[in-house]
């Protein structure tokens, strides 16, 4: 069955092809056939070329991955962040075809210059300048033509491929068939620009108001729904360059450059906070392409086409746990690590805490300014990893965000302090979370529940002593890894039977010895020895065989 994955089409057969020529050996012999033995994960330059071999959809695959600190360790993680699709841009005239057919009015009535040079060329996607017929500029981003078809091919061969991988213990431990799953509706759903569309709005809506941050000195591009469509996407062009390669120029300051960059990183970082634990709605790809320096000393978010969601619970629990880290409180970030987790077979709690104790104890002698929150983020990571603790895929993709947001603004900024820039805002956070956005409405609901509390409370209590003086009482208790005990007690026990047995057989052949006189009890005797003996020989057998005789 396998060996005829290489022969039912072209592009398996190429798969198979750069998959051999790149020597990840596992893979090879799963696709042909052999014996596959214990998975091997390629190394992360393998993957890397593996994925650049196979094309513009493997790539924004990779790129989908390297979000995912959650299922892959940090150098993984590292190298797949740096993918890009190096594709030559399809000629204007296909191009031009595809806008005709997406846009209700002739290109001559809606824009008076497009040029056909194109400003940015992806693997999903190419955008060029264009002014409108009023003057204005805008950013005319355009999807490949063929590429829906190629996703949804290739789609389909990642899930075939994901179902032979789920028979391996691999495959089982990852659920490599959802994984796929996901995957597949994360590419399709950036195929969709109006969803983009709806995520720059949201976000651009969000970040107009704070108490945080002066909302005039962040931007994210207008959207023009009227020339948007699921294919063709229409922003508001903006003058800036990548802030790590932007001249800044002390506008706020009056020529401290350094005092611009401080503010900056501030407001960049408190832009984040306030996406991340305010709206749980947050722009998941802040890499330093997707941040601009504007020509006004602004800064802009772009391409909003990869966001996050946080719901209020995880917004408190991962607000905690940054605090359980500053403490270096492993107990409680055992707690909140497991509140967050998914449901799943109980990890060893003392393992758990042990762990999280040795990785806080490096960061003892460290000032906050010298620890970096993000891959200390990466190593809860790989601590619920090698626990078999599954978080939500969400709490990866903030990781990965902070991982991105910290690496610009200390690349923008060195002298950076993440912890002193969120600081001020704690008191905020947990006004917010311990009264909500309208604290009437949040006393009103507290009023309710106390009363249904004290409306049922009283006739629960009679209930509870009803029962304790009638002796009707009874407990449920599930105590885990009880089983294990209970069998080791159960074989400690029937050892000790026997070894009883054994003993009253030796002494018995010995007094039976002692006091024969005639040959049937002398037979007699040394029956009871050979008896003895040979259960004795059996019981140590078994004691070594069970492998726990030096415990």
């Amino acid at each position: 069955m396998l060996s005829s994955l290489a022969a039912t089409n072209s592009r398996r057969a190429e798969i198979v092809e750069i998959v051999f020529r790149n020597g990840w050996g596992y893979m090879k012999n799963l696709l042909t056939g052999g014996k596959t033995g214990e998975p091997d994960i390629p190394t992360p330059a393998v993957l890397r070329n593996i994925l650049v071999d196979l094309g513009p959809v493997y790539v924004k695959l990779g790129q989908l991955l390297s979000t995912r600190p959650d299922l892959l360790p940090a150098d993984y993680i590292d190298t797949l962040s740096s993918l890009q699709s190096n594709v030559p841009p399809s000629p204007w005239s296909e191009i031009e075809f595809l806008i005709r057919q997406q846009l209700p009015k002739p290109l001559e009535e809606i824009f008076s210059d497009i040029n056909t040079n194109c400003v940015a060329a992806g693997s999903i996607a190419q955008t060029y300048k264009a002014t409108l017929k009023d003057g204005t500029e805008v950013a005319l981003k355009v999807q490949r033509p063929g590429i829906d078809r190629t996703v949804d091919k290739d789609i389909g061969l990642l899930k075939n491929l994901a179902e032979l991988v789920s028979f391996t213990d691999f495959g089982k431990d990852y659920d490599i068939v959802s994984l796929a799953e996901e995957f597949g509706v994360a590419l399709r759903a950036e195929l969709d620009f109006t969803k983009e569309a709806g995520y720059t709005e949201e976000l651009r809506g969000n970040l107009s108001t704070s108490k945080w941050f002066d909302p005039e000195k962040i931007m994210l591009p207008k959207v023009y729904w009227e020339l948007t469509t699921a294919k063709v996407l229409v922003l508001e062009w903006l003058n800036g360059q990548p802030i790590l390669s932007a001249k800044v120029k002390g506008i706020k300051y009056k020529g401290d450059i350094n005092a611009e960059k401080q503010a900056l990183s501030t407001l960049l970082c408190r832009a984040f906070f306030q996406q991340f634990y305010i709206n749980g709605f947050f722009h998941a790809d802040p890499h330093p392409g997707n941040i601009f320096y504007l020509q006004d000393g602004r800064v802009a978010l772009l391409d909003c086409g990869m966001v996050g969601r946080l719901d209020p619970r995880s917004q408190q629990n991962l607000t905690e746990l940054l605090l359980a880290i500053v403490d270096l409180d492993a107990q409680r970030c055992t707690q909140l690590t497991l509140q967050m987790a998914e449901a799943a077979k109980p990890p060893n709690l003392a393992r758990v805490e042990n762990e999280y104790s040795k990785m806080l104890r490096k960061y003892y002698n460290l000032s906050l300014a010298e620890i970096n929150f993000s891959e200390v983020f990466y190593e809860i990571l790989q601590l619920c990893r090698n626990n078999k603790i599954k978080l939500p895929s969400n709490l990866g993709l903030y990781s990965k965000t902070l991982a991105n947001l910290e690496g610009v603004a200390r690349s923008f900024y060195p002298q950076l302090n993440l912890l002193d820039e969120i600081r001020p805002l704690m008191t905020d956070l947990f006004r917010r979370q311990l009264l909500g956005d309208d604290p009437v409405q949040t006393l009103l609901r507290t009023a309710i529940d106390v009363k249904s509390l004290s409306l049922q409370s009283p006739r629960q209590l009679d209930l509870l002593l009803d029962r304790l003086t009638s002796e009707t009482l009874k407990w449920n208790l599930t105590l885990q890894d009880i089983e294990p005990l209970r069998r080791s007690v159960d074989k400690s026990a029937n050892r000790l039977s026997f070894s009883i047995v054994v003993g009253s057989l030796i002494i018995g052949a010995a007094i039976v010895t002692s006091g024969a006189q005639g040959s049937q009890l002398s037979v007699l005797s040394e029956a009871l020895f050979a008896t003895a003996s040979f259960l004795g020989l059996w019981l140590i057998i078994s004691i070594l065989r069970s492998g726990r005789w030096r415990e």
